[in-house]
């Protein structure tokens, strides 16, 4: 879905007006007024899309039930309009600062302590289930050993993960818990981007700041001001390795899509899978 086909389907909802778009990604998010708007991509014969767009804005009401600080949907539901999801949300003050990792912490305390929602069904957290899509999409651009080899880490660390034994105990998890999914205004930090919330280890959530300090370029003492905020270091735990390879995989495919029409995500895929068939855990890998 490019901006066009957004415009085109946010004038199809009523929104007119002028509205500036804030990303394009897996949706498009537009600013107008005081609404932030989300498009989603075609669901048809998608449903789970819908599906996904529904649950999101659920997750918000219940989210504010339990005064958890986080977005808040601005019309009950998703609507469906020419066939992509379209979801209203209060847009947010301005941010003061940017979000760093110690203000990620408080707020997946309180996820991690929240009960399963009993008006709806949190999806476990399927990270290497896109696997298989992105490959495909990257078709041709990428060697065919490379996506082999990344089809069989995607089926070992699924087995993996599977046996693992938590040290957390299972429940809600934000599924991507990054400080780019957190807003801080003048109220203090709120979570943004409710797309991925599951049902599944709460590890989960604190892999992928391990990963971020290791691969992304994260200040250690950023880590460790998030560690001590959250009051436990998930990389002494035995299935840390797991899930970090779990994530590794899912990201290096996550890139391969992107390959066919841009050089450079065709040299960081590259980077990626070397890096992970070298075995070197902290090669430098670039956001993309």
């Amino acid at each position: 879905m490019d901006e066009m086909r957004a415009r085109e389907v946010l004038t199809a909802a009523g929104f007119s007006g002028a509205a500036e778009l804030l990303a394009l990604g897996e949706n498009a998010v537009f600013a107008a007024g005081d609404l932030v708007i989300k498009v989603g991509r075609d669901a048809t014969g998608h449903p789970e899309l819908h599906a996904r767009a529904e649950r999101e804005v659920a997750l918000a009401d219940w989210l504010a039930a339990y005064g958890v600080p986080a977005v808040r949907a601005a019309e009950r539901g998703a609507r469906l309009v020419e066939g992509h999801p379209v979801t209203l949300w209060h847009r947010l003050p301005d941010a003061v600062r940017p979000a760093e990792p110690r203000d990620l912490a408080p707020l997946l305390t309180l996820v991690h302590a929240l009960p399963a929602p009993t008006d709806f069904t949190l999806p476990r957290r399927e990270l290497l289930g896109g696997v298989e899509r992105w490959l495909t999409l990257a078709g041709d651009a990428i060697d065919p050993a490379d996506a082999d080899y990344l089809r069989e880490r995607r089926d070992g660390f699924a087995a993996a993960a599977a046996a693992l034994v938590p040290h957390l105990p299972p429940g809600p998890i934000h599924g991507d818990a990054l400080p780019r999914n957190v807003h801080v205004g003048p109220d203090g930090p709120v979570l943004v981007d409710l797309e991925t919330f599951s049902a599944d280890l709460r590890e989960h959530d604190l892999v992928v700041l391990a990963l971020s300090r290791d691969r992304y370029g994260l200040a250690p003492a950023a880590y460790d001001a998030f560690t001590a905020a959250y009051g436990w270091d998930v990389r002494e735990w035995e299935g840390c390795a797991v899930l970090r390879g779990a994530r590794e995989t899912a990201s290096c495919a996550w890139v391969s899509q992107h390959a066919p029409a841009n050089p450079k995500a065709l040299a960081e895929f590259r980077r990626r899978v070397a890096s992970l068939r070298e075995g070197d855990p902290e090669v430098r890998w670039y956001p993309f």
